[in-house]
């Protein structure tokens, strides 16, 4: 790299990510009840009272200040605003309207994200994404969150990785709302490019123009076998249809699929050409395809090829595919901001190195001519993984979840020295090697929350 490609420019911006059901605490939604029902892969874990965002957010935008962030992305929590369907908590709303301002008076621009994997607990018995009444309802949802937004310079998401929840609410089972029916995973899809089409007109009429875009999750995917036919194949139809449906709809305004034996769909949904001001990607990995004689006719795997271990979740450590992604994005010539990037990092080593990657990928992206605005790591804190329940840890600042207490790891040294210098370094030019003792390894909540 040149000296040039190694820095940053002043408009650039670095935040940190969150979510609300990750982090805020006390909420009951469909992923409530999903745990009660011993759905995730630890049976007992539970939520519960998160890291307490609810009511520690003030001190939490303060440590995303000390971490260099000019930028924090939230979500709301669609169960908290509408607890029963078309009955509005005003307080809840005026609560997250608060905090939005305050979050602004810490010189945090908010990135709010309106859907992020959780429904009411209403949603999926009386208005199912595979519905049509699920558009009216979101559109509801919406409407009623437009005096919280008004007169912020906000960047809204409006769907959060909607393939993810949609092939593992539908296809796999493994989330909410726990279907395998290929039929009414077609239809959600619809419905959910619809939704979104939706809250924009909703945005657009009350607010004038919001920056307003999605953000999605997107692989690298290769052949597990690299001689077989069927597995590269796979490979294209996967790139296409995992990391492009989405994106494709909302800027062609048609709606295409193409994943035999899986999904297949191609129509017009009125509205959704043009209806994305930028692109949000959520990039943590590659996954390696493998052909198999069983719908869906795939197997997923992470492969650690290059021996650089894989992650303390079990995926990929690849920066080298965020580098592809990012290069595919300038097809649709718009603006992309990374939404979500991180790693889990049970002992606190590998964080800096596999930012520092990241952002090289970034730089290197911006030479190439992609109109990458924006980097938010996943996450600021440690926090509540979904389906993995309280194992990992994504966090610039380590959470001890008996107490809650936040200390900061390297990785927070690190990043705040690249986005207050915009100078990318290396992790060992500011001595970011951490300790093993850092962190309190697996420590999990205690049985009173």
């Amino acid at each position: 790299m040149s000296a040039h490609e190694k820095t940053f420019p002043p408009d650039f911006t670095f935040g940190v990510a969150t979510s609300a059901y990750q982090v805020e605490g006390g909420i009951e939604n469909d992923w409530s009840e999903w745990e009660r029902a011993g759905k995730l892969k630890e049976a007992h874990a539970r939520c519960g009272l998160a890291v307490d965002h609810w009511n520690r957010y003030e001190e939490d935008y303060g440590l995303a200040r000390d971490a260099g962030a000019s930028a924090f992305r939230m979500s709301l929590e669609w169960a908290r605003v509408e607890p029963e369907r078309g009955k509005l908590d005003g307080a809840v709303l005026e609560a997250y309207r608060e905090r939005l301002k305050k979050m602004a008076a810490y010189g945090l621009r908010p990135v709010v994200t309106l859907h992020h994997f959780t429904h009411p607990t209403w949603f999926h018995r009386e208005t199912p994404w595979h519905l049509p009444e699920s558009v009216e309802a979101f559109r509801a949802y919406v409407r009623a969150c437009v005096p919280v937004l008004r007169g912020l310079d906000a960047l809204v998401i409006t769907l959060n990785e909607p393939m993810v929840l949609l092939l593992g609410g539908y296809l796999q089972g493994l989330m909410p709302p726990g279907l395998t029916d290929r039929t009414k995973l077609v239809a959600a899809l619809e419905n959910m490019v619809r939704a979104h089409v939706a809250a924009r007109e909703e945005l657009h009429t009350a607010l004038g123009p919001v920056p307003l875009g999605t953000a999605q999750n997107m692989m690298d995917f290769a052949p597990d076998r690299w001689w077989h036919p069927m597995d590269r194949a796979l490979v294209r139809l996967g790139t296409q249809a995992y990391n492009h449906t989405f994106h494709e709809a909302l800027m062609s305004g048609r709606l295409r699929v193409n994943m035999p034996g899986v999904a297949t769909a191609d129509l017009e949904i009125p509205g959704a050409r043009d209806s994305c001001d930028f692109i949000g990607i959520n990039y943590y990995t590659r996954a390696h395809l493998r052909f198999v004689s069983r719908a869906p006719y795939l197997d997923f795997r992470f492969k650690d090829i290059h021996r650089r271990g894989l992650t303390d979740i079990g995926w990929e450590d690849w920066s080298e595919g965020f580098g592809y992604l990012l290069r595919e994005l300038k097809r649709y010539g718009r603006p992309v901001w990374v939404t979500e990037n991180g790693i889990d990092d049970r002992h606190g080593q590998r964080r800096p190195h596999y930012i520092h990657q990241h952002l090289k990928q970034v730089l290197e992206a911006r030479e190439h001519g992609v109109d990458v605005r924006g980097y938010l790591y996943w996450s600021l804190l440690d926090n509540f993984e979904w389906l993995e329940g309280w194992g990992p840890r994504f966090g610039l600042y380590q959470v001890d979840f008996t107490t809650l207490e936040r200390r900061p790891t390297p990785a927070r040294d690190y990043f705040r020295e690249v986005a207050t210098t915009r100078r990318l370094v290396s992790p060992g030019a500011l001595g970011a090697a951490p300790s093993s003792s850092l962190y309190i390894g697996e420590a999990q909540p205690s049985a009173a929350r």
